[in-house]
Formats: C-alpha cells, structure tokens, sequence
C-alpha cells in the first residue's frame, strides 16, 4: 500500500478547516491531528528538562529553586521531574493542554525508581491538579497575563522547547520582557527554538504576507508561528536587557524554499539569515 504525504498547502487547508469545528483540543488531541510537543512522553520529557539543566550549568544544583517552562503543552511533567529534584516548578501556556490522563507521571515514576531517584508518592493522586498540589507546582494558561502574576526576582531557571517560535509576534518582545522581570539576578533561561515552518520542516511560511500569517484566523488555526529570524530574536533578547550565548546554530546548506516565492519581508534578507532552522541560546 502506497501512502501519500500531504503537502504544506493541504496541511493548512486541512488545519483551517478542522480547527473551526465544534470539537475541544482534547478530541484533537487523542486523534493526535493537533498536539503541542511531546512532554507527555516520559523519556523525551526527562531528556529535554536534564538538557536545559546541564546546560544552565545547574546539574545536582536544583534543590529549593524554582523552574519554569515555558509552553508545557500536553504534559505537566516537568512539575514532576522538578519535584524529584527538590525544585519546585511553574507551568506557563496560553491554554489548559495538558492531558487529564495520569498515566504518563504514573510512568515517570517508574522511569525515577530505575534511575534510583526517590521522586515523590504520587500514589494517592487521581487527578492533575492533585499531582500539582502535591509537587507544590503552578499550571497557569493565560500566557502573558499569567507572566505579569508572577513575583519579581522569583525564577532561577526559565526553559522552552520549540516554544518561542509559536509565541505571537505582537506578544513576543512583552513576553520577553516579563521573562526578564520574573528571573533572578542569578538566573538563567535556556530555549530551543525552531525557525522552520512546523508544516514541512522548510520555509514555506514565509511565502504569506503579514496581513493574511498574522490573521486570527491563520494565528489561530494550529500551525502558527512568529517567522521572527534568528538575528531578529537575538536584537530582542538583548534589547529587554539580557546577556546572550547563543550555544548552537543549525543550518540549511541551500535555502529550502525558492526565494521568489516569499513574501517581500522576507525576500531581501540574506541566505546567511534565512538558512538558519534552528538555534539554542542561554539568557542572562
């Protein structure tokens, strides 16, 4: 049997058409046709936390701080992996994704034990929120309004996968910002960020204009994301008055998407620029 890929076009298409549908982001969810990230798996949620850690340099160093993540997704895990490390987290998004299924942290603790840690007894817990309250963690899904509610100075690690990009354009420099008010004078922030198009890992979301990409009803159809280029959201980190590393740089060697089908934004910046799909950077 011959299976066929859908294209760019017809994953949009298909994505404007079934977000407008009378169905909650659980029913797409346990389709798998909309999903954010994958935090709900137990070993790729434990490997993304322990990479952000070891690389803010805080490794056997969690014990009584306070980790936030931004853009948990499907998954509440890094409140329970947080735990298990004496830390205590806080869960940022832009709506309640995260399954009310418990069987995934049920999982983490199995995955702990192995590993010899002694995470907490999450036994008697039968909800989300009770698995919360137990790791002494947050889950705030208003997205920047839930940022401006949180203390001052109070954040030691703030860390993202694949999260900045999806973050609004209008929104992004505020959000920034409100990361830069939140984080310690100690602190440090660690994100992954991904500057393809999430619709077939090239640039094709370069090819519409500001008008129509920024649209609600493009912005709200499961496929956005900011088209903010890599040196462009490095002015911004500094602007809001953070130090920057930039850790790794990943690149096309050829521009995946032909330069005469993008917007006119887009099309005077250099293939040194527009080659960039992805980066890692530290903010101090």
């Amino acid at each position: 049997m011959v299976s066929m890929q859908i294209p760019w076009w017809g994953k949009i298409g298909a994505k404007l058409l079934l977000s407008r549908l009378p169905f909650g982001y659980d029913v797409w969810q346990r389709l798998g046709l909309f999903r954010h990230g994958q935090m709900d798996t137990s070993e790729y949620a434990i490997r993304v936390f322990n990479g952000h850690v070891e690389k803010a340099g805080l490794i056997n160093r969690l014990h009584g701080k306070t980790v936030l993540e931004l853009g948990p997704g499907d998954s509440i895990s890094t409140a329970v992996i947080a735990a298990a490390h004496g830390a205590r987290a806080i869960l940022v998004d832009t709506g309640a994704f995260a399954r009310s299924d418990i069987t995934p942290y049920q999982e983490l603790m199995r995955v702990f034990t192995k590993q010899g840690l002694a995470p907490l007894d999450l036994s008697v817990c039968r909800t989300v929120d009770e698995i919360l309250a137990r790791c002494m963690a947050q889950y705030m899904t208003e997205g920047l309004t839930s940022l401006a509610q949180i203390e001052s100075e109070s954040v030691d690690l703030i860390f993202s996968q694949a999260v900045l990009e999806h973050i609004r354009k209008r929104e992004f420099r505020e959000m920034m910002q409100e990361c830069r008010r939140i984080l310690r004078p100690n602190g440090i922030c660690s994100h992954q960020v991904d500057l393809r198009d999430h619709l077939g890992g090239t640039l094709n979301n370069l090819c519409f204009s500001q008008r129509i990409w920024e649209s609600n009803f493009f912005v709200k159809s499961g496929f956005y994301t900011n088209r903010i280029r890599y040196s462009q959201m490095l002015q911004i980190f500094s602007v809001v008055g953070f130090a920057v590393e930039v850790t790794d740089v990943r690149r096309w060697t050829v521009l995946p998407t032909t330069r005469c089908k993008m917007a006119l934004e887009f099309k005077d910046m250099s293939d040194e620029e527009l080659c960039v799909s992805g980066f890692d950077v530290l903010l101090r």
